[in-house]
């Protein structure tokens, strides 16, 4: 048979048997080498149990954080975008103020006083680079580097307070600029005045360190770098951050204390600025010039140190430190600036919320002439350790106070003002008035009037003896002399004369404003004033007889106003004595002056008039006075009126005065003090002369002398109008005459103990007998009228 070929052959496959038994053997191989890697357990039950435990916690931990880690990611994340949101344009957050600020001009324009805070924005370009540099590397060396929040400067903080004892958050805080920022704006909130006492317990609130507060700022913080600008963030920084004295901003500071432009300043005056960030106050070069140096002295190391300054830099502004400029080294006026915001509207003053202009009268030449006057004669006259104080005030004839010192220190601002504030007696400086109502009323300087004991009956108190200083008597004097030499009892004799209503009319018209007393004793000076109102009513006797408002304020507009909202709100009033009477008064004062107790008040061949003051038990002394051109008064005593130890008017207030009037008169010309034309004055009622042949009858003289009106004269034929006279020395002396004695006199001039005079009852009537009327006296002296 034959066996098929090709295609059609049936061939059985080849099978190898022997494969399946191979791979058996391999795969038996495999698992017997994953077999022998598999480790072999180690430790007894306890150890794999604890390693089982710590690896479960660990799980746990690392599931909890990264889970925590994402939620508080997811919170931060939502509040930057809030804040982000809310965030206004930078410019918007520079002036955070909720009140505004009033800035003083003097008599030149130039500002001498701030009051509330003031602001001057500036822009990032505007800025001195210096400046930039040392505010950064004072606050924040990584400034430019981080995100908005230090971790490293926080851990750094909280270090160092712990090594110091503190608590983690007290002292350093680590906070950046930005989070520095995130709290001068109060995360966002503003000032609400019905939640808030004051804006100061509001900022203070702002700028406590706590947890939550510190956690609150790190998203703020966030929103505002990815907000704004490194430079916006650091402008908003260096407009609203407070540096001292009232200044609110780099550019209001660097104006206070340099008066100079935050663009403008060197690198010895830029770390001296960036020095106050840590204590305003503290640091305040007005208020310790060599503790501000050293600080900035401090600042300077850190920029050098960082890179800011070079070797050269750095030398030349340490061998040079900043200084104050003239103005705020002066310090002065701080006394005046207090009176004028006191003096003007509060919403318009102190409490503004407008930035305020206002043109003063002061003049801080005068001002500091009168505070190195005052200054010398303390430290040459006064003990060390005494506890007395003073206060000078300067005016110009028209009232326009021009310097004004309320005490001894005048580094501060918003204590006692002497020269305002404080009620005194006032002694014999009121006794001007007295003369001014007499001189009024038609009365002669060269009248004679009794010096001698005097016993006036007070209804409701009893007799009332007044004493001279010496307790010695001179008889018959003229008022001039009765006045220049101080004395009391005839002062009192021509106050009963004139009579007390007059005086105290006349006192109240000059600007005298308190209650004045209706006793006897209110021509020794019982009532009391101010210092200011004193210096303005001598300021009516200078200029003639017309009353004078004091006044300070010039002209008051909101910062970049042209018009101005307040004009001037004193100067001359009315008229309260004739210009002759006044002319003869300034006449009389000279003489207290040249001849009188104010002696050590003299100023050499200037014309200069004034009256001295002295209260009883030395508790109060005065010098009141004034050449051509300044009217000056001086107050020296003690606040809890305790007696000076034998000072009087004549004494230190004559010498101060005369060193304040000296000082501000230099380079000034002589000035006469009848620089005024004299008018008719007020018209008297005379006693017609009907005696023959113009000879004076002696009922019409009795009468005169017994109304208090001037003595009739003999008739004399007409003569032509004259000139008046404009100076008071020019006025020709007229023949005196002798005034009645309204009191009652209690025998021969005696000498009196020290402590026997009386003041009791001030504010009482005088009771007069029968028989001791000015008119009984005067017809006593009429020989058939009256029977002794």
């Amino acid at each position: 048979m034959k066996k098929p070929t090709g295609r059609g052959r049936i061939v059985a496959d080849k099978r190898n048997f022997d494969q399946a038994p191979q791979k058996t053997q391999k795969t038996a191989e495999k698992k017997q080498r994953i077999y022998r890697q598999k480790p072999a357990r180690r430790g007894n039950f306890l150890t794999r149990g604890i390693t089982g435990l710590i690896v479960l916690v660990w799980r746990v931990l690392w599931g909890s954080f990264w889970r925590l880690g994402a939620t508080v990611g997811a919170i931060v994340a939502a509040a930057t975008f809030y804040f982000y949101t809310t965030l206004p344009e930078p410019s918007a957050l520079f002036d955070g103020r909720a009140r505004g600020s009033v800035t003083m001009l003097d008599t030149e324009g130039r500002v001498f006083a701030w009051r509330g805070e003031t602001f001057g924005m500036v822009s990032a370009d505007k800025i001195a680079p210096v400046l930039k540099d040392a505010v950064v590397a004072t606050e924040d060396k990584r400034f430019y580097r981080h995100l908005g929040v230090d971790p490293q400067g926080i851990a750094s903080a909280i270090r160092i307070n712990l090594a110091e004892g503190r608590g983690p958050l007290s002292g350093n805080g680590g906070s950046t600029i930005t989070q520095q920022v995130s709290k001068l704006l109060c995360l966002g909130d503003s000032f609400d005045p019905i939640k808030w006492k004051s804006e100061a317990d509001f900022e203070a609130e702002c700028r406590k360190s706590t947890i939550w507060r510190k956690v609150k700022e790190v998203p703020y913080a966030l929103a505002m770098e990815l907000k704004y600008s490194k430079q916006d963030i650091l402008n908003i920084y260096m407009n609203r951050s407070y540096l001292g004295a009232g200044a609110r901003g780099f550019e209001a500071a660097s104006k206070r204390y340099f008066d100079k432009s935050a663009s403008e300043v060197n690198a010895a005056e830029a770390a001296m600025l960036a020095g106050l960030l840590k204590a305003p106050s503290y640091f305040a070069p007005t208020s310790n010039l060599e503790r501000a140096q050293d600080r900035a002295s401090v600042i300077l190391g850190l920029m050098h140190d960082q890179g800011y300054l070079d070797d050269s830099q750095f030398a030349e502004a340490k061998s040079h430190p900043a200084a104050l400029s003239k103005a705020a080294a002066a310090r002065a006026g701080g006394y005046f600036a207090d009176w004028v915001m006191e003096a003007g509207p509060g919403f318009l003053t102190s409490e503004t919320t407008e930035d305020v202009t206002i043109a003063t009268t002061f003049d801080q030449r005068i001002q500091r002439a009168a505070e190195r006057a005052l200054k010398r004669i303390f430290d040459e006259k006064v003990a060390g350790g005494s506890k007395a104080q003073a206060a000078v005030v300067v005016m110009s004839p028209d009232g326009a106070v021009r310097a004004m010192i309320g005490g001894l220190d005048n580094t501060v601002s918003g204590t006692f003002n002497r020269a305002t504030q404080a009620m005194r007696q006032t002694g014999s400086s009121f006794k001007p008035f007295v003369y001014a109502a007499a001189l009024d009323q038609g009365y002669s300087p060269n009248d004679r009037v009794l010096d001698g004991p005097l016993t006036i009956n007070v209804r409701g108190s009893g007799p009332w003896s007044p004493q001279n200083y010496t307790r010695k008597y001179m008889g018959e004097v003229t008022l001039t002399r009765a006045l220049s030499q101080s004395l009391n009892t005839a002062t009192i004799r021509l106050q009963e004369i004139a009579g007390r209503d007059a005086v105290r009319r006349i006192a109240h018209d000059f600007g005298f404003a308190n209650d004045l007393a209706s006793g006897p004793a209110l021509g020794l000076g019982a009532s009391e004033s101010t210092l200011l109102n004193m210096t303005g009513a001598y300021a009516g006797i200078r200029n003639g007889g017309t009353a004078v408002r004091p006044y300070g304020l010039v002209e008051l507009r909101i910062k970049g106003d042209d018009q101005a909202l307040i004009g001037q709100s004193g100067g001359m009033g009315q008229r309260v004595i004739s210009q002759k009477a006044a002319g003869e008064l300034i006449g009389m004062m000279e003489q207290v002056i040249q001849n009188g107790t104010g002696g050590r008040a003299k100023l050499g061949n200037r014309p200069a008039a004034g009256k001295t003051g002295t209260t009883s038990s030395y508790r109060d002394a005065w010098f009141i006075g004034f050449t051509g051109q300044y009217v000056t008064g001086v107050w020296l005593g003690n606040d809890d009126n305790k007696p000076l130890k034998g000072v009087t008017g004549g004494g230190l207030p004559a010498e101060i005065w005369q060193a304040v009037m000296t000082e501000i008169h230099e380079g000034l010309p002589v000035e006469s003090l009848g620089s005024f034309a004299f008018d008719a004055g007020t018209a008297v009622p005379q006693v017609v002369n009907t005696g023959s042949d113009g000879a004076v009858d002696p009922l019409a003289a009795a009468l005169s002398e017994a109304l208090g009106q001037p003595q009739p004269q003999p008739t004399a034929p007409a003569e032509t109008d004259q000139p008046q006279a404009t100076d008071p020395a020019q006025l020709q002396p007229q023949a005196g005459r002798t005034l009645p004695d309204p009191g009652v006199q209690t025998g021969a001039p005696p000498q009196f103990p020290a402590e026997t005079s009386s003041t009791a009852g001030l504010g009482e009537d005088t009771e007069m007998t029968p028989d001791n009327d000015p008119l009984t006296q005067a017809l006593r002296g009429i020989e058939g009228v009256y029977k002794q």
